[in-house]
């Protein structure tokens, strides 16, 4: 028996021919068809993706939102009902504890999700931190999350909508409450593909049903099931910070490109603020920048880069990317190296290989 564990959607992935790895502790599709495959669905139709393994913390109380803005480095006081908000939660050092999304339910009620490997830890550092008329619960067992994604979603996902019309819900914006044929979810519109989309979540035992109808509903319009592959491959093109990678204790939300979610400015002091309002005044002495690979190979995480026999960094994460069909990277470096078109080296199977240093993100939707 395998000690992983798994999503309430497990029992189904055989059905749809999944491959399975650990991921983090979960035992997770990677692919069902091929990550090319997949990846391509989303850029050009859509693909679903089971993401039960993250986390949902429920807060509530009258000092929650003085609580929040303790805890969070962007500004949750500018967060309306049905709004969403995404920011980061850091040590005194600056490095980073979780990078989330907030949504407000309503005054006094507030939904985070959080990353997967870190639901314990994200737990036990929110409960450390409580004060004041403020109740946390852990929701993450009985919340399922389905994530269907691509340009073709909502016209898949309208067809499921009992008296919901989809198009209110706004980029960043989420409903309660919403009907998809007899069960209830909550839908939001965040997304982390790069293309549009919806966040489905509903009760646990409701997610094998809500699958099964959301790939039979979209088989006309090509939609396939999705795994961690074409989720890693697809966040990677657009610029999207994955936790344990561009995202660590030892990174903080400057070096890794998420300044927009640090407010320095706002009056609550929360855990980092000096730090981060240094670098954000100053810079940071990192940066994370996208390189191109000019030599033949792919940069993998890990990967270390120089500039002569100096190491100034490494690769957060790399692949072939295929919208682009390049060999790409996105790598933590030190800032002073970080201009447009400066030429490094990474090192790849001991030898060093030569890229540049590109613009970010690599790939961005067509506007309708």
């Amino acid at each position: 028996m395998s000690n992983l564990k798994r999503t309430p959607l497990f029992e189904v992935y055989k059905k749809y021919g999944a491959k399975t790895i650990d991921f983090g502790g979960w035992d997770l599709p990677v692919q069902f068809s091929s990550i090319k495959e997949e990846h391509e669905a989303v850029r050009s139709t859509a693909g679903l993706f089971d993401v039960s393994h993250m986390g949902e913390v429920e807060v509530k109380g009258k000092d929650s939102l003085d609580y929040l803005q303790k805890l969070m480095t962007n500004d949750i006081s500018k967060l309306k009902d049905g709004g969403a908000q995404y920011t980061a939660m850091c040590y005194e050092n600056g490095g980073t504890v979780d990078d989330l999304l907030v949504y407000k339910m309503e005054d006094n009620h507030y939904l985070l999700v959080i990353n997967a490997s870190n639901i314990q830890k994200d737990y036990d550092w929110l409960e450390k931190h409580l004060e004041g008329d403020v109740s946390i619960r852990n929701l993450s067992e009985e919340t399922a999350q389905l994530a269907l994604q691509g340009p073709m979603a909502e016209t898949v996902l309208q067809q499921l909508a009992n008296q919901h019309s989809l198009s209110d819900i706004k980029f960043f914006k989420f409903q309660t409450n919403v009907d998809l044929k007899g069960i209830h979810a909550l839908v939001s519109r965040t997304g982390y593909t790069g293309e549009d989309g919806f966040e489905i979540y509903c009760a646990a035992e409701d997610a094998v049903k809500l699958w099964d109808a959301i790939l039979e509903t979209g088989k006309e319009e090509g939609v396939i099931p999705c795994g961690l592959g074409a989720r890693d491959t697809l966040r990677f093109e657009a610029n999207l910070a994955l936790y344990g990678q561009e995202l660590s204790p030892d990174i903080t939300p400057i070096e890794a490109g998420i300044g927009f979610a640090v407010r320095a400015d706002k009056e609550a002091d929360f855990n980092g603020k000096s730090v981060l309002k240094e670098q954000k005044e100053n810079g940071a002495p990192r940066k994370l920048v996208g390189i191109e690979m000019i030599d033949r190979g792919i940069p993998r995480h890990g990967y270390e880069v120089f500039i002569g026999d100096e190491r100034i960094g490494e690769v957060t994460t790399g692949t072939q990317s295929p919208t682009l069909k390049k060999n790409i990277g996105l790598a933590l470096i030190k800032s002073e190296f970080s201009s447009l078109d400066t030429e490094v080296e990474v090192e790849i199977r001991g030898k060093r290989l030569k890229a540049a240093v590109v613009a970010t993100p690599f790939y961005k939707r067509p506007k309708k």
